[in-house]
This record gives structure tokens, C-alpha cells and sequence, in this order.
């Protein structure tokens, strides 16, 4: 297949990339418009393969979609491109309904004029594989519930109400104009390249500098913790074996209260990073309990039942597994880290081919 993965830049998209590159016999090109979660670095591994294309684009900008379109010729659209922090959309919410809402709805126009321009049986195989979270459902209160793919939307903060809103108009192209859609919901991701700002990568690179380790509230907010490499398996499997129409929840089966994540990376750090800074006894006596943030969703928790029965997909990694890879990646990776905190990989990224 030639697969076009918008957002191929990204946490997500980049393990997508280098899975389907490494893994797969599959052709790629990576449209992403590179904004501050955008790092050329995270595809450093694959980006002089032969079957790999970069194109630096919007998706809102249905003109340069459509020329991707029409000269890449996709048997596949993958569609990660999305504003993902939800801090930040709490700060500012206009770029989450630019990107999650304008731009998915400028990519389905773009994707469906392609896709109607089709000869029959390329029309048939063609699939439109829409990525999203299970942040759209709201969160749990139950202690034994779980997310399943026809639980209601209740969206708390502007990002997850951003992407309910693409899920919808995603659903809405495939029953109004019929385009071959597949929809995939997914748990917190977690595992190598991930932005530090984000909580695993944070608390990994605070503690080695002493730095004190944010926690929200009570740190008793549940997550279910998926490996991105066990997710980007999920996806092609998807989007090669799923039903038109379907939609599939992934999860890890790994679930976690947020401090104990905390506490577990502390004792992985006591383990493989020793040498502390100076005054330091235990890492785990940096972690700092902050306001909570603003419509905190208490818990999430994914049933991947489905995903299981109908396409055989499980996850890899177990938290412990996943976990103990993700801080010995970091802790290897420094130098790539560096170039996020203090800005140079979007100065050196300024020379990459639009």
C-alpha cells in the first residue's frame, strides 16, 4: 500500500512511521505541518529510506492537500495531525478547533474528491483511518467500568470536545457522502520520543536535574497506559484488517494512578541512573503535589475487547515492560531531549523541504 500519514512527525505518527518503514513493505509519506510537537529528530532512523516521503503542509490547506493527493496517489489515509495537550487547550483553545476540527474537516473535502476520482477497485480498497482518544467519552466513576466503542461522548476540556467533534464529522462523511472510514480510540500513550512536557518524559528529565516532579491534585487519577509501539501495531492493523465503519478502542490493560507512575519511575531512575544530584537521597523525594488542573477527568479506562476478537490484537508490553524501555531510552537519549528543551530542533527543522 501507499499510506499518507498526516502528523507522521508527532509522539504517535513518528512510531507509525518508523513501524511501517521498519516492519512493513509499505510506501509512506509524512504530511505534517510541524508545530512544536513536530520533531524531524523522532524520524531520524528512516528518513533517507527509499520508501519514505516528507512533505511539510497543513491540513487545513485543502490546495496542498490535494496536490499530495493527486500526486502521491494513497491507497490509505491515516489521519493523526491534531492539538493532543490538554493544558494547552485549556490555555488556548482556538488552535484546537483550527487543527481538530477545521483542518479534519478541510482534509475529509480533500480526501473525498480524491477518493470519488478513483477507478472502481482502488475506490473499494481505499481506507480513511481517523485517529483519536478516549478522552472524547468523558471520564469513569465506577471502579470496574470501562470505555467500549459505543459509550456516549462526554467530553470535559476544549481538546477532547475538539476531537469528539472530528470523530463526528468523520462519521458523518462515511454516512452521508460514503467514504470508507475507520475510526480508533486509544488510552494514554507512553514509550520513546515523547514531548517532554508530557508526564513520563517529565518527571524522568526533572528528576535527573533535581527538579521538583508535579503531580496533580492527589495523584489519584486513573490511566490506561498503552506502549506507542503496541499502538502503532494496532493501527496498521486497523487499517489494513478493520471493518468500514467500525470503530475500535486500544488500550494497554495497564492501569495506573498517575502517583504511582510517578513512584515507579523514581524506583526504575534508583536503579539505572544511581548518581544523583548533589544533596539528593531519593528521587522520590522531589515529587511535588500541585493544583489540579481545571475539569480533571478522575479516570479512563479502555475495554480493547474488541479490537482482540474481531483482529487478534494485543498488546506487547506490559506497564512494567514499557515503563523500564521508556526510562532507558531517555536516559540514552539525552542529546535528542536537549534539542526539544531548549528549542533547536525547530531551528535545525527550518531547512527541511516544504
Amino acid at each position: 500500500m501507499r499510506i499518507l500519514i498526516t502528523g507522521g512527525a508527532g509522539f504517535i505518527g513518528s512510531a507509525l512511521v518508523r513501524h511501517l518503514l521498519q516492519d512493513t513493505t509499505h510506501e509512506v509519506l509524512n504530511l505534517d505541518k510541524l508545530t512544536y510537537a513536530g520533531n524531524l529528530e523522532s524520524l531520524a532512523s528512516i528518513e533517507s529510506h527509499p520508501r519514505y516521503q516528507f512533505l511539510q503542509a497543513d491540513i487545513a490547506d485543502s490546495q496542498a492537500v490535494s496536490l499530495a493527493l493527486a500526486q502521491f496517489q494513497p491507497d490509505a489515509i491515516m489521519h493523526l495531525a491534531a492539538e493532543s495537550h490538554v493544558d494547552r487547550s485549556i490555555d488556548g483553545p482556538a488552535a484546537f478547533i483550527q487543527t481538530n476540527i477545521v483542518g479534519t474537516y478541510a482534509l475529509l473535502e480533500a480526501t473525498r474528491a480524491y477518493w470519488m476520482s478513483l477507478t472502481p477497485e482502488r475506490k473499494q480498497a481505499f481506507r480513511f483511518h481517523h485517529i483519536s482518544t478516549d478522552e472524547v467519552y468523558g471520564d469513569l466513576h465506577g471502579v470496574n467500568d470501562r470505555f467500549t466503542e459505543t459509550t456516549p461522548y462526554a467530553p470535559s476540556s476544549p481538546y477532547s470536545a475538539s476531537k469528539a467533534a472530528s470523530d463526528h464529522l468523520v462519521r458523518a462523511w462515511q454516512r452521508t457522502y460514503g467514504l470508507p472510514v475507520l475510526i480508533t480510540n486509544c488510552s494514554n500513550n507512553y514509550g520513546p520520543y515523547h514531548f517532554p512536557e508530557k508526564l513520563i518524559p517529565l518527571v524522568i528529565l526533572n528528576a535527573l536535574e533535581g527538579k521538583p516532579l508535579p503531580v496533580y491534585g492527589d495523584g489519584l487519577q486513573v490511566r490506561d497506559w498503552l506502549f506507542v509501539e503496541d499502538h502503532a501495531r494496532a493501527l496498521f492493523k486497523v487499517v489494513s484488517e478493520g471493518k468500514i465503519g467500525e470503530t475500535y478502542n486500544i488500550g494497554g490493560h495497564n492501569e495506573q494512578k498517575n502517583i504511582e507512575v510517578v513512584r515507579a519511575i523514581c524506583a526504575l531512575l534508583e536503579e539505572l541512573a544511581p548518581r544523583k544530584p548533589t544533596g539528593l537521597a531519593r528521587y522520590e523525594d522531589l515529587i511535588t503535589f500541585v493544583k489540579d488542573r481545571p475539569g480533571h477527568d478522575q479516570r479512563y479506562a479502555i475495554d480493547a475487547g474488541k479490537i482482540e476478537r474481531e483482529l487478534g490484537w494485543l498488546p506487547q508490553e506490559t506497564f512494567a515492560s514499557g515503563l523500564r524501555k521508556t526510562v532507558q531510552w531517555y536516559l540514552d537519549n539525552l542529546e535528542w531531549c536537549r534539542h526539544v528543551q531548549d528549542g533547536s530542533y525547530q531551528r535545525e527543522r527550518l531547512g527541511a523541504d516544504a
